[in-house]
């Protein structure tokens, strides 16, 4: 189990941003829409502004959830993402002012657009993307078998997918598949996020298998090959909450079995965030009410902690 830092000190500025959207995840199973709105305020009650000593931005909210009943062969909420991304694109361009490093509190996966898209144009150039997630999420809207933005995001980020959400920034897309690595999916019996396509893009692909062959410190290092080239802005980290183990994070939409242990994780991340051009990370998909008690809560405040913050 992961201990925090009883003396600390943060590495380089830390400015915090809520991104409380549940629009780009399909509904509960009885159709209710998902908490995943909850989770910047239930993280932020676990003191995580206090113990990181970063700034608090604020949220930006989402608009109204309409697509309860899946729209035939497009996203749900397409319009809402689209337009939430863009206003979460301005929040985060504010935010990385005076090299700060951003942290998103999400929300569903597909904050990774309005991330993306606020540091493209924050710093008028490539952003590379290392996304950490049990899930390829590479599906098109006619793949996806939910229609949620969240099943299709890497793939939108990289411009794959006949939808404006895949042209949020123009023609180019917002993270080019070559300066783009995929960390820890363990989807394999789950072709329809998009496994074919995959393959056949320029993206590095590192599995739960290779992690666990490599290492935590060797996939890192993969990892930093690919993102800290020269001509990149610098690069953007995704994190899924269920790339962790659900025995130990239980509170996401669709756990996978095995999985990443806490100190794995933070071994892994570490060197990511670390990095000088590093510009900052989100977390996705924590369901507060898959989490009574507030555990879960605890341990990704806990692993926050670890990995943005260097002992005193």
């Amino acid at each position: 189990m992961l201990e925090s830092n009883k003396r600390s000190l943060p590495m380089r500025p830390i400015t915090i941003v809520g991104a409380p959207s549940s629009i780009g995840i399909r509904p509960y199973d009885d159709g209710g829409i998902r908490r995943l709105d909850l989770a910047p305020r239930v993280l932020r009650d676990q003191h995580l502004v206090e113990r990181l000593a970063a700034h608090d931005h604020g949220d930006v909210a989402p608009p109204p959830y309409h697509d309860i009943v899946r729209p035939a062969g497009r996203p749900r909420n397409e319009e809402g993402v689209a337009a939430y991304s863009r206003a979460l694109a301005n929040r985060i361009a504010e935010a990385s002012a005076h090299d700060a490093f951003v942290l998103v509190l999400g929300g569903d996966c597909s904050i990774v657009l309005g991330s993306l898209l606020g540091f493209r144009h924050a710093h008028r150039g490539p952003v590379g993307l290392a996304y950490v997630d049990a899930h390829a999420d590479f599906a098109t809207p006619e793949e996806s078998r939910t229609g949620s933005a969240a099943s299709m995001c890497l793939a939108l980020a990289v411009g794959r997918g006949d939808t404006p959400l895949a042209r949020l920034d123009g023609e180019e897309p917002l993270a080019h598949a070559a300066n783009t690595i995929l960390i820890g999916r363990r989807d394999h019996a789950e072709p329809w996020y998009g496994h074919e396509a995959l393959r056949a893009s320029t993206i590095l692909d590192l599995p739960h298998a290779t992690v666990r062959e490599r290492g935590t410190t060797g996939t890192s290092r993969a990892a930093l090959d690919r993102l800290a080239q020269a001509g990149l802005a610098g690069f953007w980290i995704h994190f899924d909450a269920d790339v962790l183990d659900p025995d130990v994070m239980p509170a996401v939409d669709s756990p996978e079995p095995g999985g990443l242990g806490l100190e794995e994780l933070a071994e892994l991340l570490t060197p990511l965030t670390r990095h000088p051009r590093a510009l900052g990370l989100e977390l996705t998909i924590y369901d507060p009410t898959l989490d009574p008690n507030r555990t879960c809560a605890a341990r990704l405040v806990t692993l926050l902690e670890r990995v943005l913050v260097s002992k005193g």
